[in-house]
């Protein structure tokens, strides 16, 4: 029973010089030369990895010393790290002072709103302010605007 999904596979068909003197033949002239190939790498590697035999401990306490090194460098100065928690905390505290000042003088003009629409007394008290208006035998008396300050800077020297 074939239990393969999708199209048939097709099946390889190998050049003529190895069909007829078959794959183990091939094979077993090659692989002399495998096996010369992982000798010559076993032996130009096995200082080095005699070396890490012997020195192991030593080797995975340096690897595990530098990776918690990196772990608290990432933790610390991340792109989520503590200094960027504590300046995100910051600036959350700062919004939320700001929003809740927003909203107290939200509140006052809501209120000072609701007061022009229903209180004769906060109308009469806007127009006497900002248009001048009086009742009979009162006086206005509007102060004149200050006069512009003269620019303030060090003088200059004519040599």
């Amino acid at each position: 029973m074939d239990l393969r999904l999708g199209p048939p596979s097709r099946p390889r068909i190998f050049p003529r010089q190895y069909s007829s003197v078959g794959l183990r033949a091939v094979f077993e002239e090659q692989a002399p030369r495998a096996e010369e190939m992982a000798a010559r790498y076993v032996e130009q590697t096995r200082p080095v990895w005699s070396w890490i035999a012997l020195e192991w401990r030593r080797v995975a306490t340096v690897a595990v010393l530098l990776l918690t090194v990196g772990v608290v460098l990432h933790a610390m100065f991340g792109a989520n790290g503590m200094v960027v928690y504590q300046q995100k905390r910051a600036e959350r505290q700062t919004l939320q002072s700001e929003v809740m000042r927003l909203q107290k003088e939200n509140d006052e003009y809501v209120e000072r709103i609701k007061a022009l629409k229903t209180d004769h007394r906060a109308i009469e008290k806007e127009a006497r302010e900002q248009l001048h208006y009086t009742r009979p035998g009162e006086f206005v008396y509007v102060a004149p605007e200050a006069p512009a300050k003269p620019p303030v800077g060090r003088a200059k020297n004519d040599e």
